[in-house]
């Protein structure tokens, strides 16, 4: 009985696994030398639009623009859809706008682009305003709290907000216009909208104000950086 059961098993050879080989045609030709050079085929060129189809942007609209985001939807549908042939759409449960590559997008960074735009809507500048991170390059948003230059709470926040918009927003508008950027004062936020240096510019007059320096004395620094850029221009 033993000698049977022995017979009945059936010795299984192991199976290796095999390696995979990764094969790339090659033309060896001989140069002038006599040494073999390796001819290389072209590489081949990626589609942009195809490679970023799986990447999907999603931006939080606080609740304060979400009544202006339903009255602004087409103007900000419009160029997205039209310019830089992106997909959008608005999900009212988790109150986001979700941005997406489509085959037709052709530009490498439209969807950081789109993002922007719509993030750029999303902190409290208007859609024109907006628009111009769309066709310009050069513009960049800078966001600050009023704590990070110096520490202020209870009244004193509050009169030093005051004093950044001004009476009737003089103060801020006058900023804007000299420095030509863009300010929103969002509670103790502040977010400039605008190129590298008038960013530079508008944020050292918002911190001087932040510190205490009379108002008089800010827009005299305004009056000649807005004689320096227009000699420039």
């Amino acid at each position: 009985m033993a000698e049977e059961s022995k017979n009945d098993f059936v010795e299984v050879k192991r199976r290796r696994a095999s390696k995979r080989k990764f094969e790339m045609e090659v033309d060896e030709q001989p140069d002038e030398t006599g040494k073999a050079v390796i001819d290389y085929p072209p590489a081949k060129q990626a589609n942009v639009g195809q490679a970023s189809v799986r990447d999907i942007r999603k931006v939080q609209i606080p609740p304060h623009r979400r009544t202006p985001l339903k009255e602004n939807w087409a103007k900000i549908f419009t160029p997205l859809v039209e310019h830089l042939a992106l997909m959008v759409r608005y999900v009212p449960k988790k109150f986001t706008v979700e941005l997406k590559a489509s085959a037709k997008t052709t530009e490498s960074g439209g969807l950081q682009r789109g993002e922007d735009f719509v993030r750029a809507f999303a902190l409290g500048f208007d859609v024109d305003d907006a628009l111009a991170l769309l066709r310009l390059d050069e513009l960049f948003i800078e966001t600050f709290q009023v704590e990070d230059v110096k520490t202020l709470k209870g009244d004193h926040l509050s009169r030093c907000i005051g004093r950044l918009a001004g009476k009737g927003g003089r103060t801020k508008f006058t900023i804007e216009n000299s420095t030509k950027t863009r300010i929103v004062l969002a509670d103790n936020k502040i977010h400039i909208l605008g190129s590298f240096q008038n960013i530079r510019a508008a944020r050292t007059a918002i911190c001087n104000l932040i510190l205490g320096k009379p108002p008089s004395k800010v827009y005299g620094n305004m009056r000649s950086l807005a004689a320096r850029v227009s000699q420039r221009l």
